[in-house]
């Protein structure tokens, strides 16, 4: 059988990987979890179903390759899996609170529970955190009934458990999740001394004009570089909204112009989309002007948000920042979006991706 440090060694042997001591020693705890899924379940009227395998909580610094691991335990497993954002999946917890709760369910949590664990036999997180109070309240309860039914939760964060939503509201509260954290999954640390994603985009050109197919095979390599080729539709909850990102991978993500300045945005949608993600690439930024100036006020407002939040941005426009806007009302205002533009194209602007 085809182990995951097989695996790992014939993605170093092709080049698709540099080799990594700390990457190796996580790789175990990953096959363990494998192989016990693996295993043929006998069945039988009388037969109590076995104990689901200890799950895994994998913690270290950003860049470190938690989500390409996570990848590979993913792809090499024969039972139904789902591979989601936490916060992704937090939200549409959320949202899915709200509706049972509007329909009158008396305790909608365990509908919620049994609805997600009926689907699959492993859940795997990308970053593990909780920053919203809504999202410390309802976990605890929520990953009970999980783990009850079975269910096999592998995650990875950037923070050891007990860090989890520090010096949050009511925190006291959160604390039995911590406690069930450690005692259903397995915690371990990926000490690597090295940031491989980081290195990817130091000193990379950010910034790409004018549109042309040369550029647009720049950008597209530069995500391929970023997500190993995954993505997935991101869907940010806010308020009553709902906001797509179309494509989207460990915390970056990828849309056009008008997929978010042609579209009645505001203020809180950018600032949960830049809390949501650490690099966002933007494509086809047009000459901003009369003709479209409520496109050009949200672009504005959207790379505020950004800047304020040190998000990484990797876009392609028509023109340099100073030209994109050039005349008519809004043109004066613009200098300092495009001054802010200038400044996220330096190497070292932006928050760890």
């Amino acid at each position: 059988m085809t182990t995951l440090m097989d695996l790992y060694d014939e993605k170093v042997a092709e080049g698709l990987l540099l080799r990594d001591p700390a990457q190796e020693e996580a790789l175990p705890h990953f096959e363990r979890i494998r192989t016990e899924l693996a295993k043929p379940v006998k069945k039988g009227f009388f037969r109590k179903a076995p104990e689901p395998p200890k799950g895994l909580y994998l913690w270290g610094g950003v860049g470190r390759g938690k989500s390409m691991l996570m990848d590979m335990f993913v792809e090499s497993l024969h039972v139904p899996v789902r591979r989601v954002h936490f916060h992704a999946f937090m939200q549409e917890m959320q949202s899915e609170l709200h509706r049972l709760r509007e329909q009158g369910v008396e305790d909608p949590v365990v509908p919620m529970a049994k609805k997600v664990s009926d689907a699959v036999k492993v859940l795997a997180f990308d970053e593990m955190q909780i920053t919203d109070i809504g999202d410390a309240m309802l976990v605890g309860r929520l990953f009970e009934q999980l783990f009850a039914a079975g269910t096999v939760v592998v995650t990875t964060s950037n923070r050891v458990p007990d860090d989890l939503y520090k010096d949050g509201l009511n925190r006291q509260l959160f604390l039995p999740f911590i406690k069930q954290i450690k005692e259903r999954l397995e915690v371990r640390e990926l000490a690597s001394e090295k940031d491989h994603r980081q290195d990817r985009l130091k000193g990379a050109q950010v910034y790409f004009c004018p549109v042309t197919p040369e550029t647009r095979a720049k950008i597209d390599h530069i995500w391929q570089e970023l997500t190993h080729g995954h993505e997935e539709v991101l869907t940010l909850h806010i308020k009553t909204r709902k906001v797509e990102l179309p494509r989207y991978w460990n915390g970056v993500a990828r849309a056009s112009f008008y997929d978010l300045c042609g579209q009645p945005l505001g203020p809180a949608d950018y600032l949960a989309l830049a809390d949501a993600v650490r690099v966002l690439v933007i494509e086809d930024i047009p000459r901003l002007g009369r003709g479209n100036f409520n496109e050009a006020k949200r672009f504005v407002t959207l790379v505020d948000a950004l800047y304020e939040a040190k998000v990484k941005l990797i876009a392609s426009a028509v023109d340099e920042p100073e030209s994109l806007y050039v005349e008519g009302a809004g043109a004066f205002e613009f200098e300092r979006t495009a001054s802010r533009l200038r400044e996220m194209q330096d190497a070292d602007w932006g928050k760890p991706i």
